[in-house]
């Protein structure tokens, strides 16, 4: 079996265009001769070298960010349907490509191959949503006060974006942003996650042609790689980039939001978060198990959106948690390779993440909770990496110093509640603010679960879980997750300056509110 994965991987690799050794740094169609440290791509699946990168060096950045003003020049007077006619193609090529960047996702990051097909499609799903925007970037009429006058707003391409994804989502994020930022005709620098480089590469390389094909400005497609000493504060502080695009921890997402809130240029920020699925006594609990569990254990834990909290009705919390346990049970059996369609859990991106989860699961039982389940760090074969953990359950109160911060990695807190006020407050008592849930039957609870004086965070459902958002949906949270907004919805607008016209039409020039001014 391992020798078929190296063969499908070589072929993968080969026609996505990932060599031995990789530029960091492309304008479009072009691949720089970058001259920056050599490092290398790792798989967690079992932590052999996938492929280097020459990383860039700050003069690639520079020649990045001269080109990409040059274009966006032009690129800004292309009119808005055109744009997306440039967009629906990068759909077209990334579909014919959705295999094999599926495969690189799975085995750069760890994620199952049916989550890295997924991610893939998230892609093409938000092409072809941008393509139909780029005919709907509508403003607005008003009235005047003043006789023989029009006004209106409309919304202008605003420039540059800098765009720095996370590993988790290393190419589904990009789209999400790039997509948007195309059609509202500003083009984009990308840096990519340093521990998932190879799929910005091979995301890159799909959209050459395209480019290529349809006269795009070299430059408005932009991606480098390169280290944070580099490249790191002197990005998110560039006053040429008046919009940052950050997806992070909650820690990176303050400093990057205080730097550019300094310069006053615009920040989206998808930082942390501690989702809650709230079990009332009226919910179909079959429904709810599988949803449980998939946000808690899909990714290893590794969404922003992850189930971090169960919040459990108690007449039917020794049910629930029988069941999560049986549930449980099946998982930890199925551990391994994500490339192997057996499997159902793989690795964590590195041995610091197992670190941090080790960390967790010793501080949960210092602070009174108990894990019923998991929680250890698999060796053997097949798991030589050290990336390998037992998803683990624990009892807890909600108040916990490590309850209140998000820990990236499958770790499920169960804890009781009495009433739906007592669910709905313990849900919202944490810092972070990006899904929620709640799972019942009752046309009340749900109603008031999502009423204002429900759920705080972004993202709202009601019987179904906290991960698996739609792109025609605007994606973000409240508090320390950032609060900005990406992908569907109106979130074209962030990518925008909006602009509002007043025209006179008349021959006298009357003043606002009745003003007079005598000369």
């Amino acid at each position: 079996m391992e020798k078929v994965f190296e063969s499908k991987t070589k072929e993968v690799l080969a026609s996505l265009g990932i060599n031995n050794i990789n530029s960091g740094a492309s304008t479009g169609t072009q691949w720089l001769k970058t001259a920056g440290d050599i490092t290398s791509s790792y798989t967690p699946i079992d932590g052999k070298e996938i492929a280097k990168v020459t990383n860039a060096t700050s003069g690639d950045f520079d020649h990045i960010m001269k080109t990409a003003q040059e274009a966006f020049l032009s690129w800004r007077k292309v009119p808005a349907p055109a744009r997306g006619e440039v967009v629906r193609k990068i759909g077209l090529a990334l579909r014919t490509q959705k295999e094999n960047l599926g495969w690189l996702v799975s085995l750069e990051m760890g994620k199952s191959y049916q989550e890295g097909l997924g991610e893939v499609q998230e892609m093409i799903d938000i092409c072809d949503f941008a393509v139909g925007q780029s005919r709907m970037l509508y403003g607005f009429t008003m009235q005047s006060e003043r006789a023989n006058h029009r006004m209106y707003d409309q919304y202008q391409p605003l420039g540059i974006l800098g765009l720095i994804t996370s590993f988790n989502f290393p190419v589904a994020v990009w789209a999400w942003n790039a997509m948007l930022a195309l059609i509202a005709g500003d083009v984009v620098v990308w840096k990519p996650s340093s521990k998932t480089p190879l799929t910005a590469l091979a995301t890159q390389n799909i959209i050459r042609d395209v480019l290529k094909d349809c006269n795009v400005p070299e430059g408005v497609c932009n991606l480098i790689v390169a280290k944070s000493s580099v490249l790191g504060d002197n990005f998110v502080e560039d006053k040429r980039i008046p919009l940052i695009s950050i997806t992070g921890s909650t820690a990176v997402g303050k400093k990057v939001g205080r730097i550019v809130g300094e310069r006053l240029g615009r920040v989206i920020q998808e930082l942390g978060g501690n989702n809650a699925i709230i079990v009332s006594k009226h919910a179909d609990i079959d429904l709810a198990i599988p949803a449980i569990v998939f946000g808690a254990v899909g990714t290893a834990g590794q969404r922003c959106t992850s189930t971090r909290r169960l919040i459990i009705h108690e007449d039917i919390y020794d049910d629930v948690k029988l069941r999560l346990l049986n549930a449980y049970k099946q998982v930890s059996t199925r551990i391994g390779n994500p490339l192997d369609p057996k499997m159902l859990c793989g690795p964590l991106i590195d041995v610091k993440a197992v670190d941090v989860f080790v960390q967790a699961v010793k501080a949960i039982a210092k602070e009174g909770g108990k894990v019923i389940f998991g929680g250890e760090v698999l060796n053997g074969p097949g798991f030589e990496a050290g990336t390998y953990v037992v998803p683990a359950i624990a009892e807890v109160q909600n108040h916990y110093h490590i309850v209140q911060e998000e820990t990236f990695a499958p770790l499920l807190y169960l804890i009781k509640y009495k009433t739906i006020d007592e669910a709905i407050a313990l849900n919202n008592n944490v810092p972070q603010g990006l899904s929620s849930s709640i799972f019942t039957l009752d046309m009340r609870e749900a109603e008031q679960f999502l009423s204002q004086a429900g759920s705080d965070c972004g993202i709202a459902n009601v019987n179904i879980g906290t991960s698996g958002a739609e792109i025609g949906g605007a994606f973000g949270g409240e508090k320390e997750t950032g609060g900005g907004r990406e992908s569907g919805s109106d979130a074209w607008k962030t990518y925008m300056r909006r602009q509002t016209n007043t025209i006179n039409y008349g021959k006298d020039l009357p003043l606002a509110q009745g003003i007079t001014f005598d000369l």
